[in-house]
């Protein structure tokens, strides 16, 4: 849908209409949990990282450059963006796209502990609000063979997921721990700081 055509509602307990700067179906899907009405807007953003750019820092840019992008069409809204980058040994790895990166990501993975960062920003140009945070989840994952990995990969097929793993589904099964103060943000959006910054924001919740 393009952002011109949309007719934005006001949400209740918010002053301003609500957008999800995003087209992923897992944001979308964890931000209804809020019960607030909010419509999508994909953002163009070059997602491609600078020269020397930690993945903490990548999914932060990103995630503020995604709110602004929306919110420079949508001025009078509050514009929600947010970016996840998984590391590994410093190194951000992307979504596999295909069974065959899939696998050598999950090798790569196997035995060890690596961190998601996923960064979510609240974007109001009216208002001139902008905040910007991030969680980082550790993940440790065991020691996988490659039975083990083609069987997951063949039943889940997670080829649009950073890490190749959905720890919300049959992906737990591949793990020995994940360490988080914010449960949701491995799936894509961190709700704990998303209703912080929200309410920051002038939202009423909950």
């Amino acid at each position: 849908m393009q952002a011109s055509h949309l007719a934005l509602a006001q949400a209740p307990g918010l002053a301003r209409p609500l957008i999800l700067g995003s087209t992923s179906r897992y944001r979308r899907e964890l931000l209804e949990r809020l019960q607030l009405p909010f419509q999508t807007v994909s953002p163009e953003v070059d997602e491609t990282p600078l020269t020397g750019e930690t993945p903490h820092a990548l999914s932060l840019r990103l995630a503020l450059a995604k709110a602004q992008a929306v919110a420079a069409l949508h001025p009078g809204a509050v514009v929600i963006g947010s970016d996840q980058v998984p590391e590994l040994d410093g190194m951000p790895l992307s979504k596999p796209g295909t069974h065959e990166r899939a696998t050598e990501q999950l090798r790569q993975m196997s035995g060890r502990q690596m961190n998601f960062h996923t960064a979510v920003s609240v974007v109001c140009r009216e208002s001139g609000f902008a905040e910007t945070d991030v969680v980082t989840v550790q993940v440790r994952f065991r020691d996988l063979n490659d039975a083990e990995i083609e069987r997951y990969l063949r039943a889940e097929q997670p080829y649009d997921c950073a890490g190749s793993a959905k720890s919300e589904g049959l992906g737990i099964a591949l793990l020995d721990a994940i360490v988080s103060d914010d449960p949701t943000a491995l799936i894509g959006l961190p709700l704990i700081r998303t209703c912080q910054l929200l309410r920051a924001a002038g939202a009423v919740l909950p």
